[in-house]
């Protein structure tokens, strides 16, 4: 949940003593390991459940901390956006009915949450990214007003040196440049902790990263984001590009970034790992002096030290597989916390997709003694990204160099293996949730293939915000339902239920498919467009892509009709007849309020502008067709 207490690094001598202060932690960790401190007789587990709260209209709704305002339990905390929580559950033995335990654990949670949620008019949904989640919604504003995350956003935007970019190719393409950290809010995750021993933690770690890709392949819930089709786990691709702090590469030098997978395999000790992180990257939250405590005083006097300084550090080093240090009842321990699960779609799917990894790590550890002899990290790796961006119907390079369907693999080896590992553990309730594997693996049906099914099926119906605001519905609904996500029957459009909601603003309205020209450019081609497109206004913008003005269709016959000389038309450009400056809008514009913008300014269309750049344009058009649909809901009403 991280440490609150904080403050941006900034340079100058109280970073140089805030990173003295690290240093310190890790040698007082060596000590601990040298010395044997560390709990090596239990095994617990644990898991940290994100969540979006989501208004009436189904939008993300920004009354987080007013619903932790409401909740007496301290384990549900902030998060970076106003419309997430967090809830962290208690560690439990990996033994008998753990996993019973943990996912009763997360539903009373969840029902805690729900109910204060409901005082505001929210509900809490688990999805890996929220279908209705929009730019608009990833205002400063909306981050939560804790110090943690103003610092973060502060000292992200300096080290970047830019806005926040996106670039992610799938079914469709999406480019956006941003200007604040919220961009990362846009995740929802499931995190799952794994208790291991100091003499273990290399094996474990090890196969923690090679199990990541066929674990995240049966897991991927999150294929949509701003309604673009994208990878089957957005979320990968998101964090990786958003928390990047690197700048352009210098000649054939190899640049680290901050969220990554990891260079290489662990040898002996969880201090390689750490001490890469330390080497490589440098501090962005520091903890106050007045918190930091000296390690090596509290091992004199026989208490363990909170390390709080490391873990500041730790915190904002984003590897997908994370080493951990805590202290219970008084005595150190080590864990390793999977990163890469998304919410949802239900708390019985994270579990079971707990339980294979658990189960994974339980019997890895035995299986592949000889793991990094029979793959290659970068292996490992590409598997990785490849079930991302396209979950069960990946390929992957397995042990020795086999090629295999990762669907065939999960089936024929790695459940089976699960199965094995969580019996080793003692673990007595482990059936019903792998079992809920086999049959998403069967059956093809994760999370993000029902959205992207969904969709399909949904196509040619309403608008887009309206396909957008269905798959939300049918997610709350089936969620409410308790059945596993791969029992999903597709989201059916109701037009009638929620129509109202799906054109409240300009976003939910606007055509963002746009054809647009250069201030240069002769009206010959504008007015080709014109015809060949259907169009009655043409947007001109520069190279920046802002907006500089507008052609319309009427404008462009005036002027033809002043000039009818062949050559002397093709001289004219976009320039002399456009109207410069126009009108806009942004996206979050209500709708009547944007309807009443082209009323007293007599214009048939408004451009979207945000931050400066053109997204999209609203015309008469646009809303003629929403009125020709409510005239005819209530001519027939009238009939009825």
């Amino acid at each position: 949940m991280g440490e609150q207490t904080i403050r941006s690094a900034s340079g100058g001598e109280d970073d140089r003593r805030g990173i003295r202060n690290v240093l310190r932690d890790l040698d007082a960790l060596e000590r601990m390991l040298a010395e044997e401190r560390f709990e090596s007789d239990r095994r617990r587990i644990g898991a940290e459940q994100e969540l979006v709260l989501v208004d009436r209209t189904l939008h993300p709704a920004s009354v987080g901390p007013e619903v932790l305002g409401r909740v007496t339990d301290p384990r549900v905390v902030p998060e970076l956006a106003r419309f997430n929580l967090e809830f962290n559950c208690d560690p439990i033995d990996l033994a008998g009915d753990c996993l019973t335990t943990l996912e009763r654990q997360l539903k009373e949670a969840f029902d805690v949450i729900a109910s204060a949620a409901s005082e505001f008019g929210a509900t809490p949904v688990l999805t890996g990214i929220c279908p209705t989640l929009e730019l608009a919604h990833l205002t400063h504003d909306n981050i939560t007003p804790r110090d943690r995350y103003y610092a973060l956003d502060e000292m992200l935007r300096r080290m970047r040196g830019s806005d926040y970019e996106l670039r992610i190719e799938g079914a469709d393409e999406l480019i956006v440049k941003h200007r604040n950290v919220m961009l990362e809010a846009v995740n929802t995750s499931f995190q799952v902790h794994y208790q291991v021993s100091p003499m273990e933690f290399a094996s474990a770690y090890n196969t923690a990263l090679a199990v990541a890709a066929p674990v995240l392949a049966a897991s991927v819930n999150s294929p949509i984001l701003f309604g673009k089709r994208l990878w089957r786990e957005t979320r990968i691709a998101l964090f990786q590009q958003v928390i990047d702090t690197r700048t352009a590469g210098v000649g054939q030098r190899e640049m680290v970034g901050r969220v990554r997978f990891g260079e290489r395999w662990v040898e002996q000790s969880v201090l390689e790992v750490l001490r890469a992180d330390v080497a490589r990257f440098r501090q962005i939250l520091t903890v106050d002096d007045e918190n930091i405590e000296d390690p090596f005083e509290a091992l004199e006097a026989g208490r363990t030290p909170k390390l709080n300084a490391w873990q500041a550090f730790n915190g904002c080093v984003y590897r997908w597989m994370r080493p951990c240090y805590g202290v219970t009842d008084g005595k150190p321990h080590l864990r390793i916390e999977n990163r890469v699960l998304p919410s949802g779609p239900t708390i019985e799917d994270e579990v079971a997709n707990a339980a294979l990894w658990i189960g994974l790590m339980s019997e890895g550890v035995h299986a592949w003694r000889d793991l990094p002899d029979r793959m290659e990290l970068r292996e490992a790796r590409s598997n990785f990204l490849r079930a991302a961006q396209n979950g069960l119907a990946c390929h992957v390079t397995w042990l020795d160099g086999a090629e295999r369907p990762i669907s065939e693999l999960l089936a024929e080896e790695l459940i089976p293996m699960a199965r094995r590992g969580l019996e080793r553990a003692g673990v007595a309730d482990a059936e019903r949730h792998l079992s809920l594997i086999e049959e998403r693996v069967r059956t093809r049906q994760t999370g993000a293939q029902w959205m992207l099914d969904s969709i399909a099926k949904l196509r040619g119906q309403g608008t887009r915000a309206q396909r957008l605001d269905c798959l939300m519905r049918s997610i709350v609904e089936q969620q409410r339902s308790g059945r596993p996500g791969h029992t999903w029957a597709p989201a059916e459009l109701d037009e009638d239920e929620g129509f109202r909601r799906s054109f409240a603003t300009v976003s939910q309205c606007m055509t963002t498919d746009l054809f647009t020209v250069g201030e240069e450019e002769c009206i010959d081609l504008i007015a080709s467009i014109m015809d060949w497109e259907r169009l009655r206004h043409i947007p001109v913008e520069n190279e920046r892509h802002e907006l500089v003005g507008l052609v319309s269709y009427r404008a462009l016959l005036r002027m033809l009709g002043q000039h009818d000389s062949q050559a002397r038309r093709h001289t004219i450009s976009a320039r002399e007849v456009m109207v410069p400056d126009p009108v806009t809008v942004t996206p979050d514009t209500k709708s009547i309020e944007a309807i009443k913008l082209m009323r007293e300014h007599h214009v048939s269309c408004l451009p979207v502008v945000e931050d400066g750049r053109l997204v999209g344009i609203v015309s008469e058009r646009d809303y003629a067709q929403i009125a020709r649909r409510l005239l005819e809901r209530a001519l027939g009403e009238l009939d009825a």
